[in-house]
């Protein structure tokens, strides 16, 4: 009969410092360059997004082209603010136009169809339309639109892609409803 292998004094509390430096490493390369978290911030996407909600976004490494639909997060869009969450509207080479009277936006001379918006949009912010958007830039508005400082504002205009952070997939963590005060965990899943 063998006599039990004896481990070493100190081998367990070494493998074990071992994995959990790996697994370190790991979430930490995962989340500088694949995904990242952010809080949305502000009434500007309501009621897709609520005040509070915690977004899982993919880095815009991997996101590839945007397309309209997506929402993003822009880094320094305004110098008040550090990010904003919007929605992509148009992209480049598309031309936006918007009848604030009507409330109606128009790309490429079609009215879209905005089931996710919280009102029409009636409050112009400075740009001038039609507005074709520049090469490299994309069109962004938020759904909550006459509560949004989006790219209607003279100062933001349409967003240059490289300032794109990423495309929010994922509601984490909820915020507070505004109508109930309190969150909803059916809201927790992918965005559409």
């Amino acid at each position: 009969m063998r006599a039990a292998k004896e481990i070493p004094q100190g081998q367990n509390a070494y493998e074990w410092i071992r994995a959990l430096l790996g697994v370190a490493v790991s979430i930490i390369l995962v989340f500088t360059f694949a995904v990242r978290i952010v809080s949305v911030s502000g009434e500007s996407m309501r009621e897709t997004l609520q005040d509070g909600d915690r977004l899982l976004v993919l880095n815009a490494l991997w996101c590839g082209d945007y397309r309209p639909g997506d929402i993003v997060i822009v880094g320094q869009a305004f110098s008040d603010q550090e990010t904003i969450v919007k929605r992509v509207v148009a992209t480049a080479g598309q031309t936006v136009d918007i009848d604030f009277e009507t409330g109606s936006v128009y790309v490429d001379g079609t009215e879209l169809d905005e089931p996710y918006i919280r009102e029409r949009t009636y409050t112009p912010e400075g740009v001038t339309f039609p507005l074709t958007v520049p090469e490299g830039c994309v069109f962004v508005l938020g759904d909550n639109r006459n509560d949004s400082k989006d790219s209607r504002h003279i100062e933001l205009g349409a967003v240059d892609t490289r300032k794109i952070l990423g495309k929010a997939v994922f509601v984490l963590i909820p915020g507070k409803t505004a109508e109930l005060d309190q969150r909803e965990l059916s809201r927790i899943g992918s965005l559409n």
